[in-house]
């Protein structure tokens, strides 16, 4: 597989100013580890660099930021200890034993990323390093990948001067790698895949086209203003057919829809183990 393979290099990377970014902050991705792990999973957690991390996203610098929950000590004579105040204890200290848990178990591994090529050739290397797992292994890609990318061998080396006047960008597709994964790089796996749409009426057509077009086992699709309340995983049984199942929470409910969303997905690949073992 080759975006410029032979074009790649991190320093290049790390000398640019400006780059293109999508709305996605990887909650959904760091909030379903934390399930996955809850449930018994191991977790190689692949991740943009400064997106949200499972356990920690609770408290990230613009939603409950971390030293809000702090207080200093009360004097200057008095132990040199910072505190967490007394009424965020009960909210913090199972996130805190979670993560430590999680992390001392060694059942997650952070793996960073910072562009779409890193993380396409990471994705590879961690899937083929997994085929031992057979069908115990998961593939759960729920990286908001972006579409279209510019070339390396198109960038430019240092920073692009304004004074120059307009900027015109060609971004190229990006390479498609979820057939690769599903035949060849993991083909023993539990691969799902997301589809996130602004029609809801797009959501189970493509979900099902993606499912034929890669083979692979199961879409979650999604529509852009409620993905946080309704989900719809689209399934490929072993005759071909399809099944199709909505999930939904209120949208004052204080429960995550993650939560409902792992479930589901830990029971269809126990039952998909068992049916092929």
């Amino acid at each position: 597989m080759s975006p410029d393979a032979a074009c790649w290099t991190p320093e290049r990377f790390y000398r640019e100013v400006r780059f293109l970014d999508n709305f996605s902050a990887g909650t959904r991705g760091a909030a379903s580890a934390e399930y996955f792990l809850a449930a018994g999973y191991a977790v190689i957690f692949l991740s943009r660099q400064h997106s949200q991390f499972p356990y920690t996203r609770r408290y990230s610098h613009t939603t409950n930021p971390f030293f809000d929950i702090l207080q200093e000590p009360e004097s200057s004579d008095s132990i040199q200890e910072v505190r967490v105040q007394q009424h965020q204890v009960g909210t913090l200290l199972p996130v805190l034993r979670a993560y430590h848990q999680a992390r001392q178990a060694g059942c997650l591994l952070p793996v960073p990323f910072v562009t779409v090529v890193e993380y396409l050739f990471l994705l590879r290397g961690i899937s083929e390093a997994m085929q031992p797992l057979g069908r115990h292994a998961m593939h759960y890609l729920a990286a908001a990948v972006s579409d279209f990318f510019i070339p390396l061998d198109h960038m430019s080396e240092h920073k692009i001067q304004s004074g120059d006047g307009a900027l015109h960008l060609t971004l190229e597709p990006v390479p498609k790698v979820l057939g690769s994964l599903a035949q060849e790089w993991a083909p023993a796996s539990y691969v799902i895949s997301f589809k996130l749409e602004t029609d809801h009426e797009l959501i189970v057509p493509k979900a099902e086209k993606s499912l034929e077009r890669y083979g692979h086992q199961l879409v979650i699709g999604n529509e852009l203003s409620t993905r946080k309340t309704e989900v719809t995983l689209v399934e490929r049984m072993a005759d071909g057919t399809y099944t199709t199942m909505p999930i939904r929470i209120p949208a004052d409910s204080s429960r995550e829809i993650e939560q409902d969303i792992i479930t589901r997905l830990v029971d269809r690949h126990v039952r998909w183990i068992d049916a092929t073992s």
